[in-house]
């Protein structure tokens, strides 16, 4: 039986994720694990997350060989990053001025004051948070059988700006356009959440499940 490891730093909905992924993978087994050696060892590995980035990255530094872990398993096979779990990939993040994982070239940023209005010109409310759409900048597998421009469940205040336009999978307008998604090679990250976003986010988990890059 395959294993899909979800990472455990002590930081956000961890089972409700599980939950998610059980119900589109029964086939597979799903472990949520905070040992380098279970994420060594599973077919695939995600990482989900809620809460302010300082937090999230210490915590994940604290647990002995849990970031490398983590990048080995970016490195090594299919991966998947949700909300903060996407904002970590990136080399800096706004938020408490802190590092992150490096593995993508760019920065998290805060959702700019002056800019967030509407269309109309009503002003609007950060954090983020709710249904939006997401526009598919590339083709790929994990975007099988959901529409371009479908709706996804959000909840944030930082949003990444990645360096290379390549990067990025998917556009969300909220004020300013800013990539909601970002791939390369056996890396795809959200900063949506796919766990509660209805049918568009099970089909994207069981995209991610079949997904072989």
């Amino acid at each position: 039986m395959k294993t899909v490891a979800i990472v455990d730093y002590g930081m956000g909905n961890l089972r409700s994720v599980a939950q998610a992924v059980e119900r589109v993978a029964p086939d597979h087994a799903v472990v949520v694990s905070a040992d380098p050696v279970a994420l060594a060892g599973a077919d695939r590995v995600i990482v989900p997350g809620q809460g302010a980035m300082p937090d999230c990255m210490r915590e994940l530094s604290a647990r002995g060989g849990l970031a490398e872990a983590v990048r080995r398993a970016a490195a090594e096979k299919p991966f998947l990053g949700i909300c903060i779990g996407l904002q970590m990939l990136f080399g800096h993040s706004e938020e408490g001025n802190v590092a992150g994982l490096g593995l993508f070239p760019g920065d998290v940023r805060r959702f700019p004051e002056a800019a967030m209005v509407d269309r109309s010109g009503v002003p609007l409310k950060v954090p983020h948070m709710g249904w939006n759409e997401v526009w598919q900048a590339l083709p790929h597998p994990l975007w099988q059988e959901i529409a371009d421009g479908a709706r996804f469940y959000f909840v944030h205040s930082y949003y990444v700006e990645p360096a290379r336009p390549d990067l990025i999978a998917g556009t969300t307008h909220y004020g300013i356009g800013f990539a909601s998604a970002a791939a390369r090679a056996n890396i795809f990250a959200v900063q949506f959440h796919p766990e509660k976003s209805a049918a568009a986010g099970l089909r994207l988990l069981a995209n991610f499940v079949r997904w072989n890059p």
